[in-house]
């Protein structure tokens, strides 16, 4: 069922039900009302009877019966008065009050009110001269039961036409309602993977379908990024590849075109697998980075960050045997103010590739220094190598970028896109400041881990 059928629905029943809880109420009130004033009238039919009969000496039965049939009011009236031992001194074609119905209906007080099938009726207790005299009116109210039958009619058909009248507004309103979503459903249907720059009308951005529309189109944001990003990815990754293999391929096949020396052959075999160390880091460098593309949830613990200074710096000495890596730290007094919640494998990562590329592009020492303050702990990484141009600082993070002034040196321009994904799932932030021919510093804050978590 479409959403506005089901709120038409649900706005009709909703309003059938207070119509019909209103009419009800109509009905009761009126019906209560025209039931008291009936009962007050045959009250004052009662007293006028016992007052005529009983107080005035010149009226008596003969006189008294003559006048109520010369005034007669309802539909099938009756008229009883007995005295206190239920003795009828006086009756008017009584019907139903019989002798039985007369004494189950004596007043314990003044008046009591009694209804006999569709009649309804009252009890008197008139007092004069310390005597006890009990007048019974039962009559049928024809008026009120037109009026109240007039009145079931004038509901039903209100009711009724109420309700139709509601059946086709509530589609309206709710055609009008849902016009905005429909718009919608068309708008996104036209989107596909080749379409993801296009975006939705986000109206008044206020209400509830305006929101909708902004989310989407926010989602269409992060989609079209994440596929800029794929092919972006493939894009590099094939051209990347594609060298290696084609220097790969040909050194091959000059190596097989000649019968050669052995010191020959060995030559050519080492520089293939010079070649294949380096196709074999590139695909490495290629999967750590799909890996942390994928937003998938890293595992995080408590990490000593100095510890894990100390395994890159050890790891990148055994590549680099000739360079100096200074370590600058001053030791806080407690071992827990090195504490950071991080990933220690993805952690290494990131400083590995931070000390290989300033020992790669300096020859000079590379520090390493600690500062630790209340609430963060930094790690500068500094070279006094070749820098990077200003204008080229902001591109060196994105997947294979690298500076122009770098381009004789050995590289992927992975290393430090893998930086940057790595600090970012880390909640950290990176610095870069440079100056050509002068040096490069790298200056990372993480956020220490609270001395109460632990």
């Amino acid at each position: 069922m479409e959403i506005k059928i089901k709120l038409s629905v649900q706005f009709t029943l909703i309003v059938f039900g207070l119509l019909l809880f209103f009419a009800s109420l109509v009905y009761y009130f009126s019906a209560t009302s025209q039931l008291k004033k009936f009962r007050d009238n045959l009250f004052d039919r009662a007293k006028n009877t016992a007052i005529l009969l009983i107080n005035v000496e010149e009226v008596d039965s003969v006189l008294l019966k003559k006048i109520h049939q010369s005034t007669i009011s309802w539909q099938n009236e009756e008229i009883v008065l007995t005295d206190s031992l239920m003795k009828v001194l006086y009756s008017n074609k009584p019907d139903y009050l019989s002798e039985t119905v007369l004494k189950q209906n004596i007043p314990q007080s003044d008046i009591s009110y009694f209804t006999i099938a569709e009649k309804d009726g009252v009890c008197y207790k008139h007092m004069f001269k310390n005597q006890t005299w009990y007048v019974y009116v039962m009559a049928f109210d024809n008026s009120r039961k037109e009026n109240l039958s007039e009145l079931i009619d004038v509901l039903f058909w209100s009711i009724l036409i109420s309700t139709f009248l509601s059946v086709y507004l509530s589609y309206l309103f709710s055609n009008r309602a849902i016009k905005p979503i429909s718009r919608l459903i068309n708008s996104i249907r036209t989107i596909n993977s080749s379409k993801l720059s296009s975006r939705l009308d986000e109206g008044n951005r206020q209400d509830e379908i305006a929101q909708l529309a902004i989310a989407f189109n926010e989602m269409l944001s992060n989609l079209e990024i994440s596929f800029q990003n794929q092919a972006d990815f493939v894009s590099n990754a094939s051209h990347e590849l594609r060298t290696p293999l084609t220097i790969m391929n040909v050194e091959s096949d000059y190596l097989l075109s000649h019968d050669r020396s052995p010191e020959e052959y060995k030559a050519h075999i080492s520089e293939l697998i010079g070649d294949f160390r380096k196709l074999n880091s590139l695909l490495n460098s290629l999967l750590e980075l799909a890996h942390l593309n994928r937003d998938i949830n890293i595992q995080r613990s408590p990490v000593r960050i100095d510890e894990v200074i100390y395994n890159s710096i050890h790891q990148v000495k055994s590549r680099f045997q000739d360079r100096k890596i200074l370590l600058k730290i001053n030791y806080p007094e407690a071992d827990n103010d090195l504490l950071v919640n991080g990933n220690a494998g993805l952690l290494t990562i990131a400083f590995n590739n931070l000390l290989e590329n300033a020992c790669k592009f300096s020859d000079g020492e590379v520090v390493t220094e600690f500062l630790i303050s209340e609430k963060f702990i930094e790690i500068i990484v500094s070279d006094s190598g070749i820098g990077i141009p200003a204008d080229q600082i902001r591109i060196i993070f994105a997947p294979f970028k690298r500076a122009s002034n770098v381009k004789y040196k050995s590289g992927f321009g992975i290393g430090l896109s893998l930086v940057a994904k790595i600090i970012e799932v880390h909640n950290a932030t990176c610095e870069v400041t440079s100056t050509v021919n002068t040096g490069t510093q790298f200056r990372l804050r993480f956020e220490r881990i609270a001395q109460s978590i632990l």
